[in-house]
């Protein structure tokens, strides 16, 4: 039988039991995260609980690109320096941001939400793909507009990849993919930024 921590409060308990929700965080790390903030100021724990409900509550996405975003279009959408001819095509805001800190890409994003995923229950209509067809389709020009699928080199992200590449094909818009700087099965979010960096500058012509 699993041991199970008495604690002497009530509200301590189900204050563990919210914190040991989160991804990673163990009941025991939950406890002390827990015992931690009774230590702070009021105003403190006031202030960390009010910056996460406005998170949860406030947070948009983008409604062109599905970025995270505090206005309906993200900051990378609205600014007129970029490419917007060139959409790089990425599974998650993590990706985004891990793309960002290479200050190798100039062009905007479009972010799926995930990658297709049988074995999860993920198809590709739980995905953002349609959007992204219909940004393709508004191209006055397909062939001067580029998509860059910059998904993870595994099995999941070279399916999605060579779905997207069936929905778009036909527009006549480049399509290409990160070079292999990436080894096979690495997640965008773990790769160095030396290495991501130029995995988009030497990025080739996507062969499904």
């Amino acid at each position: 039988m699993a041991y199970k921590e008495n604690y002497p409060s009530a509200l301590l308990t189900e204050a563990v039991e919210a914190i040991s929700s989160l991804p990673g965080v163990g009941r025991r790390s939950a406890l002390r995260l827990a015992l931690h903030l009774l230590k702070q100021p009021s105003e403190n724990v006031h202030h960390f609980t009010a910056a996460i409900n406005d998170l949860r509550d406030n947070v948009r996405y983008c409604k062109c690109c599905q970025m995270i975003s505090d206005q309906d279009y993200c900051s990378i959408c609205q600014d007129p320096k970029r490419n917007h001819a060139q959409i790089c095509v990425v599974e998650s805001v993590r990706d985004v941001m891990s793309i960002e800190a290479t200050g190798q890409y100039h062009g905007v994003y479009h972010v799926l939400g995930g990658i297709i995923s049988p074995i999860a229950g993920v198809g590709p209509s739980d995905l953002h793909i349609r959007e992204l067809a219909g940004r393709v389709k508004a191209f006055p020009d397909a062939s001067e507009a580029e998509v860059i699928l910059a998904l993870s080199g595994d099995v999941e992200g070279e399916t999605t990849a060579f779905y997207i590449y069936r929905q778009i094909e036909e527009s006549g818009i480049r399509i290409t993919s990160l070079a292999r700087g990436l080894g096979f099965g690495d997640d965008l979010e773990y790769a160095d930024s030396l290495t991501l960096g130029r995995s988009i500058l030497n990025r080739q012509t996507f062969k499904p």
